[in-house]
């Protein structure tokens, strides 16, 4: 096993933005975290006002002083980038660009997003589309930090993103043009039919991923157990070892030359009093 210590390796949970992106980093020190995910502006709705400069500033205070590393924000649930829908593709192009605008503002390594909803068309079309938006923000995206990082779905109604398939047909088109990845939802790729309770399951489900999309585009985990069953196609998220995946699944994650170093971050029902044990017990299995 590598020589990284467990308290060095980045794990960390969701962490509120109220008040201030900056609050997020704060309640990550709080909970024992060395990486966080925050919404950047609120998700629920299409349009948010711009970061004030002394936003910007006291962040990147906040930053150093927390010394919290591979910062990932997620994007707004409103946003499908493979939308049929005109008008819905242009507001959810728009307000994709501008969280790439605030994630760059803020240096922010990752911007996690769902791939998009195919609706009422085919799951090709949306796939198709998906690349399309990615590709317009060529420009942007490689003008920052910041790289773009696809989520697996679980695959409930219209969504793509829930088989590898999707998401190696995305990032080999678009891998040329822009900073792409991957982050793996442990809820969402069991819901989606890949089994991950044992390490033999996990072994077999990364050399498919690595198969149709390649492990050097994993670069993240959303660690989250499952209140459904394999092959559900149902996104409900449990604490760890209490739900259909199971603790050993956990435990395989922070053991695995794979995995070991990739950023984690919980996502588990019941918020930082949960995550400060979760936390603590992820480094615990990685010692």
């Amino acid at each position: 096993m590598n020589d990284i210590a467990a308290d060095e390796l980045l794990i960390g949970a969701h962490c509120s933005a109220a008040g201030g992106v900056f609050n997020a980093l704060l309640e990550g020190k709080e909970i024992g975290a060395t990486t966080i995910q925050l919404f950047t502006a609120n998700q629920r709705t299409w349009k948010s006002k711009p970061l004030e400069q002394k936003t910007i500033d006291r962040w990147h205070e906040t930053l150093k002083e927390t010394g919290l590393r591979k910062i990932m924000s997620h994007d707004s649930y409103l946003i499908n980038l493979g939308s049929p829908s005109p008008e819905g593709l242009e507001k959810s192009r728009a307000a994709f660009r501008l969280e790439v605008e605030r994630c760059q503002a803020l240096k922010i390594d990752y911007l996690n997003f769902h791939p998009g909803a195919a609706l009422k068309e085919s799951a090709d079309a949306c796939l198709d589309r998906i690349v399309e938006s990615l590709l317009e923000l060529e420009p942007l995206v490689n003008g920052g930090p910041t790289r773009l990082v696809l989520e697996t779905t679980a695959g409930q109604g219209s969504n793509v993103g829930w088989k590898f398939e999707h998401l190696g047909y995305i990032v080999d088109r678009v891998k040329a043009k822009v900073p792409i990845g991957v982050c793996i939802d442990t809820c969402h790729i069991f819901a989606a039919g890949y089994d991950i309770r044992t390490p033999k399951a996990w072994n077999e489900t990364l050399d498919t991923f690595d198969e149709l999309i390649g492990l050097e585009y994993l670069y993240g985990f959303h660690v989250n157990d499952s209140l459904k069953g394999l092959g559900s196609r149902v996104d409900r998220h449990k604490p760890l070892g209490e739900g259909e995946i199971g603790i050993d699944s956990f435990r395989f994650l922070m053991q695995s030359e794979r995995t070991r170093l990739i950023p984690k971050y919980l996502e588990t029902p019941g918020g930082p009093s949960l995550w400060v044990n979760e936390i603590q017990r992820l480094r615990d299995f990685a010692k």
